[in-house]
């Protein structure tokens, strides 16, 4: 384990709180989530959302994010894929009929693991988190603390678990607000249009996205 001082520490966890409590794609996908479907889909997009960083954490200390952040080729394919991702379930969910909140109909709840599946993708397609996870892990790297690999991986891996004491709560809290409100059907109908609607915004604004 590397060895860093008190004020290496604060700096970093300071920066990794402030970071997760921004709004962004990210969180918006997990409320969204936890208001259609309860803390069961909530906490399945915390885990999709984390697994697509630890993907991030893993290409930057392999060096890979390199080739992304230097190549507009590759950057524009990710890009792009990404959007298309973000489009196309955003206008499922806006056709959605909204039954998932009756308590009668099947499935009663969205699929945990569709949701685990949206999240990580919706992560590992944003080429902006690859290059944030470039451009902020190595202002962290100690010369002589160990491996540099090693050092990214490990305050990549601290920042996934800064979000856990964050964005845990955040889905409990959620899932307790709206529990009353998901049996209304014209509610769920409105819900699946909120969530669609930031969807579509969220891939429309990364497609306006520059490098």
């Amino acid at each position: 384990m590397p060895l860093y001082d008190a004020a290496h520490w604060s700096a970093f966890l300071a920066a990794a709180v402030l970071l997760n409590l921004s709004p962004g794609p990210d969180m918006a996908f997990i409320l969204g989530q936890t208001v259609k479907g309860g803390v069961r889909a909530g906490t399945a997009a915390m885990l999709g959302i984390w697994a697509g960083a630890f993907g991030h954490v893993l290409l930057a200390a392999a060096g890979l994010s390199a080739i992304l952040a230097a190549s507009a080729l590759a950057y524009s394919t990710v890009k792009w894929v990404g959007v298309a991702y973000l489009l196309w379930i955003g206008v499922q969910a806006l056709r959605s009929r909204g039954g998932g909140f009756r308590p009668d109909d099947a499935p009663a709840e969205p699929n945990p693991w569709s949701v685990f599946r949206q999240g990580a993708l919706i992560d590992l397609l944003n080429p902006k988190v690859a290059i944030f996870f470039l451009a902020f892990l190595p202002q962290f790297v100690v010369g002589g603390a160990g491996p540099v690999w090693a050092q990214l991986l490990l305050h990549g891996v601290l920042i996934i678990a800064v979000a856990a004491l964050i964005e845990t709560p955040m889905v409990l809290l959620g899932d307790r607000l709206s529990a009353r409100l998901r049996s209304s059907r014209r509610l769920g109908q409105w819900l699946d249009r909120t969530l669609g609607a930031t969807l579509v915004a969220l891939g429309l604004k990364l497609a306006l996205a520059e490098r």
